[in-house]
């Protein structure tokens, strides 16, 4: 059970780092006097928007090992009912493993794409997404 988990924080892990790092956001051209702007300003925000919102990989696995702990407690209490509290907090760990760093990941990818978003309108680019 205890390669499980691993196995499941390991996904994870690579789920934060792979979320946002090529997203980019599709900018209208059309009537922007800044228009031959627009690959630089995509360059600094994304490193303005990477610096704000955090690295995706590191809050995956925070959100991993708190929900990780919650979830071992929750099932070591469901198992202790049903007579095996080991097994109960092993599967807890790994659900509420995963649970927790999949929303923490999809946390700062959502955190990643509204300053990058912002950092171009900012800047006076019309946006679409």
């Amino acid at each position: 059970m205890m390669k499980l988990i691993t196995l499941l924080l390991v996904c994870l892990g690579l789920l934060g780092c792979a979320t946002y790092n090529d997203w980019k956001p599709t900018v209208d051209s059309y009537n922007d006097p800044n228009a031959n702007r627009i690959p630089q300003d995509i360059a600094e925000c994304k490193q303005l928007s990477s610096q704000a919102s955090g690295d995706g990989a590191k809050e995956t696995v925070k959100g991993a090992a708190v929900g990780g702990l919650i979830g071992a407690a929750g099932g070591a209490a469901l198992g202790a009912i049903s007579g095996n509290a080991g097994t109960g907090a092993a599967l807890g760990a790994a659900l509420g493993g995963f649970g927790g760093g999949a929303k923490q990941g999809f946390g700062a990818d959502s955190t990643y794409k509204k300053i990058f978003i912002k950092c171009m309108r900012n800047r006076g680019h019309t946006v679409l997404n």
